[in-house]
């Protein structure tokens, strides 16, 4: 074993995936790339790390709501492009050509080329980390969707994707909740 970085050990934890997150301030949509998303239970509790230096942030904090979109692989330019400008100057749906789709319980659109979005309303926020503990509200999926891999940023401008699916349902069967 050799050292390693304190500052970079991050790069061997990132779960990902890296999702889009949209907002609507009342006035406008905007959409945010987020590298840093857990699930915190079977209940549809997520949670998401932003702060003050995202634009989306100050509508995440008044409406408290969003919808939380999975882009595949073949998102990853849209991805890339979202996550290095900002909102406040750019309309990123028609940058990137992302099309909205209205949610049925939040003000936030859903985006038609993801391959999920999941509706969430902000339950907790988490101080000094800007942690937003999210209760998603309701769930949408694309089955027609060819590409299913996600993304899974690992902090240092690289990316990896889902590999194969390796099915241990049986062996875990009386350990799962109910329902899988």
């Amino acid at each position: 074993m050799t050292p390693y970085d304190l500052g970079k050990v991050f790069t061997l934890m990132e779960s990902g995936p890296v999702v889009l997150v949209t907002t609507n301030d009342g006035q406008r949509d905007n959409v945010m790339t987020i590298t840093w998303t857990m699930v915190l239970d079977f209940a549809g509790t997520l949670a998401i790390t932003t702060g003050p230096w995202n634009h989306s942030f100050g509508a995440l904090r008044r409406t408290r709501e969003c919808v939380i979109a999975l882009p595949p692989v073949d998102m990853l330019d849209q991805v890339i492009g979202v996550g290095t400008c900002s909102g406040s100057s750019t309309d990123k749906f028609e940058a990137f050509g992302l099309t909205r789709r209205p949610a049925e319980r939040v003000r936030a659109p859903l985006i038609a080329e993801a391959l999920a979005n999941i509706e969430c309303r902000v339950v907790e926020m988490i101080e000094p980390y800007t942690i937003l503990v999210l209760q998603a509200e309701a769930a949408w999926t694309d089955p027609t969707r060819a590409e299913t891999r996600l993304l899974h940023a690992v902090g240092d401008g690289t990316f990896i994707t889902d590999g194969e699916r390796l099915d241990r349902r049986a062996a875990m069967r009386n350990r799962l909740p109910p329902g899988f």
